[in-house]
């Protein structure tokens, strides 16, 4: 499984951005997706979670309520719509794959990752 995230960018707090991972692959719609970040000098940390459905979703208590991860198992893509965008949410966001239906919180859980997306917030 391929992933290429795009979207990132620069915008203002309070600003909105819509990041986009496509998957390769015909098997998109048996994995689980999630979304992690890592800013500069800290460790990648779980932003998002979603199941193989879409039915399932979950997110960190630092985003709840501000970001919404999504799919579209159609296109093979997995969203994270971020609103209300603050200075500490700037980072590297990576979309990840898991081998399983069920969504998972930790790095070592997923087995395929993108390049990472860039999004920087300005105050």
């Amino acid at each position: 499984v391929q992933l290429v995230e795009s979207g990132g960018g620069s915008v203002q707090a309070g600003g909105s951005l819509r990041l986009s991972c496509v998957a390769s692959g015909r098997a998109f719609s048996t994995y689980a997706m999630g979304w992690f970040r890592q800013a500069p000098g800290k460790e990648r940390v779980f932003v998002a979670a979603i199941n193989w459905s879409g039915g399932s979703t979950f997110y960190s208590d630092s985003v709840k309520g501000r970001f919404t991860i999504s799919r579209d198992n159609a296109k093979n893509t997995v969203y994270l719509q971020m609103n209300s965008l603050k200075p500490e949410d700037m980072a590297v966001y990576y979309c990840a794959a898991r081998a399983s239906r069920w969504s998972a919180s930790f790095v070592n859980e997923y087995d395929y990752w993108g390049q990472g997306t860039l999004v920087t917030v300005s105050s």
